[in-house]
């Protein structure tokens, strides 16, 4: 009995410090909570920008307008991703597969990680393989500060419209760089911010210099921008 009180204090100890250096893990003053600073996103602050609201499965028919070719040009996005066809491509905050089946025709040696912290979602996804008889696509349920990406495994991250309604993007970040390869690439595209015509809510645009300050915390090599979509940067970045 005093051998198994003795373990089960040792697993005890074993337990608290692991959540204790997890918890220490994120740097202090990484977030600020200030609801009285809100101008419409959710009162949490990370490096000078108020985070946005997540958008419900409730709305996923709205993913599927047919306006969106017009506005995001997917074909033509996914074409300048020059996807091998044995690449490993997660889609962070995939949501109904809108770019998730576009991503799997070109990797048919490979396969697509659709990541989204909705099971609902996912379960629209799972719906549409079944349908299309699609079996490069593997649905994951992230969390809200995990992708459950498994590590080292990932050629390209893409991020569409997502990282900026992330409620930890420093968590997020962290767990795609351990998903990523070595010279693994991170792809985000957001509404720009510069341009004040673009008829998108203030919390859902970003600015170049604004992704890549937060990029370069998780010391992620800019690549390129591409400008050629009528609303959206296109960033690439990659794991040094």
């Amino acid at each position: 009995m005093r051998y198994i009180a003795s373990l089960l204090l040792v697993l005890t100890s074993f337990i608290l410090s692991t959540s204790a250096s997890l918890a220490q893990s994120v740097p202090d003053g990484t977030y600020i909570y200030a609801p009285e600073r809100s101008t419409g996103g959710i009162g949490r602050f990370y490096m000078g920008r108020e985070i946005s609201g997540v958008m419900g499965y409730q709305a996923a028919q709205w993913l599927e307008r047919p306006e969106r070719i017009q506005e995001e040009m997917p074909d033509e996005m996914v074409a300048n991703l020059k996807l091998r066809p044995t690449d490993v491509v997660a889609d962070i905050g995939a949501g109904s597969g809108y770019y998730t089946f576009r991503m799997a025709q070109l990797v048919p040696q490979g396969k697509v990680l659709a990541v989204d912290i909705q099971p609902q979602m996912l379960e629209m996804i799972e719906q549409r393989k079944s349908a299309e008889m699609v079996s490069n696509v593997e649905g994951i349920l992230g969390d809200i500060d995990d992708t459950h990406l498994p590590a080292e495994q990932v050629d390209l991250v893409l991020l569409v419209d997502a990282y900026h309604e992330f409620s930890h993007p420093w968590e997020m970040m962290s767990s795609i760089v351990e998903g990523l390869k070595s010279g693994g690439r991170v792809v985000l595209l957001e509404y720009r911010a510069e341009d004040a015509s673009i008829p998108i809510r203030p919390h859902h645009k970003m600015t170049q210099e604004q992704v890549k300050r937060e990029m370069a915390v998780f010391d992620m090599e800019f690549i390129e921008t591409l400008d050629f979509l009528p609303w959206q940067h296109m960033m690439f970045f990659a794991k040094k």
